[in-house]
């Protein structure tokens, strides 16, 4: 908090300075000003918080400086210092907006005194402030959400909308805004990473730069920006250039979904549901970033089921075991749907729960005519499903990107393709011999299981799951094992240093690797070797 003294008296201002140790006390003393005019001067570039004034001084006075300094700083406090112990002046002082009065004669602590009741008093109007601009922010997002979602009819509520929703310029009369024409955005963005605080602060951004280019008032939510504009005299195409300026301006992408235009706030409610029916078809939109409802309006469902040419499809594919063919089915099959003009996002999820109820079908039937009645129970692959509790009311299917879409269908498939190579296929471990070679062949490089999983085309979890299974130790000690086995194959075949074994068993570090060596053999590296030099065998574990 800035402090300022200002005195025509250099043994005043050099006294007050020094004799308070005011840093000590939370302050920033500012360089004394000689004179009222010089105070005023700085007073707008270095913002005192609080005056320390001689009341007589050559020139202006220092209470009608004191009246001057509250019209720049109505925040200020003033605190007078005078050797004229006149009750006048203190009346004329307070009337001036000085907070108190005080003779230069006063000791220390009572200046000390009086500054800090000065500086409870501003922080006191800054916590006043901030807690009555936090009741009208929290008034304001209410009064929006409860006209845009569910509409106003009580009067003192529909009086209120002009003053507090003011960037929509309605007219104070309530029957007058009834012809005003409004509509209802709802913007969705991403791009600046996938952290919850990046999403925070570039929604923040989106709603100022919405707020700048439109009449509208905003509301953020946890998944998007609720928009109530003023659409009299706007086109789409200009409403999608502002957007796609924000959208250039902050290298982010936006999806909006709009509601059609509606006259007076009671109608307000009509448009934002259709925004949330428009967004809901996301997953149709493809490069769109301006979907209207009345485009989507209408619709009514493209087809729900599979096709038995598509059925045996997708059982050849799930039984050949190729992830690339099958993401091709996938892509091929929702875009299809897509373009249907009649397809809605409930067509589109039941369709593709069809596909993935047609691939358990086929996979039961093939276990139960190899005498596998009863499969495991499948993991949760969705996505959509497991995301599905944390989106607002009126996002369902389709909502996500189309994009997302196909990669939710495809994961729920390859789960199934999975499950029948581990549990049902004749050979339904031969991606275990198979990764056991890849393991075996790049002992020198970084193997991590979900790299060995990707060679041999299985999820992590459940290959570590079978791996586990079918070797009966877990991945990393199995790999481990393997290094060691490698080393004392090297150690007992060639000269070469132990240095340079253990980088040749994917260990740089040759302190962790020879630890490592003796936990598994009971022996050092190089005693390792001094005891095989007369047999070729090398260790076994």
């Amino acid at each position: 908090m800035n402090i300022l003294i200002v005195d025509d008296e250099v043994i005043i201002r050099t006294g007050l300075s020094t004799v308070i140790q005011w840093e000590e006390l939370g302050f920033r003393l500012l360089p004394a000003a000689e004179s009222a005019e010089e105070a005023l001067e700085r007073a707008p570039a270095e913002h005192p918080h609080i005056v320390l004034t001689d009341i007589r001084m050559g020139g202006m006075d220092g209470i009608t400086m004191a009246e001057k300094v509250k019209q720049l700083l109505p925040d200020s406090e003033i605190i007078v210092l005078t050797g004229y112990d006149d009750f006048a002046y203190v009346q004329q002082a307070i009337r001036g907006g000085i907070g108190d009065y005080l003779l230069k004669s006063s000791r220390p602590e009572e200046i000390i005194r009086a500054v800090m009741k000065a500086k409870q008093r501003i922080v006191s109007k800054w916590d006043a402030r901030k807690a009555d601009n936090m009741q009208r922010g929290a008034f304001r997002s209410r009064l929006l959400e409860r006209l845009a979602t569910e509409g106003i009819d009580d009067a003192d509520s529909l009086e209120q909308v002009p003053q507090v929703l003011a960037k929509l310029g309605l007219p104070y009369l309530p029957e007058a805004a009834e012809g005003v024409c409004l509509q209802v955005l709802l913007v969705s963005v991403h791009g600046w990473g996938d952290s919850r605080a990046a999403g925070s602060l570039l929604q923040f951004a989106v709603d100022n730069m919405l707020g700048e280019l439109l009449p509208c008032e905003t509301l953020r939510r946890r998944d998007d920006i609720v928009v109530l504009l003023r659409a009299e005299g706007r086109d789409a195409g200009a409403l999608r250039s502002k957007l796609g300026r924000i959208s250039d301006k902050l290298k982010c992408v936006l999806f909006t979904a709009a509601g059609s235009r509606v006259t007076g706030l009671g109608q307000v409610p009509r448009s934002y549901r259709e925004a949330v029916y428009a967004a809901s078809f996301r997953g149709f939109a493809g490069t769109e970033t301006l979907l209207a409802y009345e485009a989507v309006e209408g619709r009514e469902g493209g087809r729900t089921v599979c096709s038995k040419e598509e059925e045996s499809e997708l059982a050849i594919l799930l039984k050949n075991g190729n992830p690339i063919e099958l993401r091709h089915f996938v892509q091929k099959a929702l875009d299809s749907e897509i373009a249907d003009a009649e397809a809605t996002p409930a067509s589109l999820k039941a369709y593709s729960d069809s596909l993935v109820v047609a691939a358990h079908r086929w996979l039961e039937r093939t276990a139960a005519a190899l005498g596998m009645p009863q499969l495991p129970r499948l993991p949760e692959q969705d996505p959509a499903k497991r995301a599905q509790g944390d989106k607002h009311p009126g996002e369902g299917p389709g909502a996500e990107g189309q994009g997302d879409l196909q990669e939710n269908l495809y994961l729920r498939l390859r789960v199934i393709m999975e499950t029948y190579y581990q549990y049902v296929s004749e050979d339904g471990v031969l991606y275990i011999k198979r990764a056991i070679a890849y393991i075996q062949d790049n002992l020198d490089r970084t193997l991590t299981l979900q790299q060995v999983a990707g060679h041999v085309h299985v999820h992590p979890n459940h290959f570590s799951e079978v791996f586990k299974r079918e070797t009966g130790v877990n991945y990393i000690e199995f790999v481990m094992r393997e290094r060691i086995r490698r080393a004392a194959e090297i150690l007992t075949e060639t000269p070469v240093k132990v240095s340079e074994v253990a980088k040749k068993v994917g260990y740089e570090d040759i302190k962790y690797f020879s630890q490592l060596f003796k936990k598994y053999t009971g022996q050092t590296p190089t005693e390792f070797r001094a005891g095989r030099k007369a047999s070729s065998k090398a260790w076994d574990p």
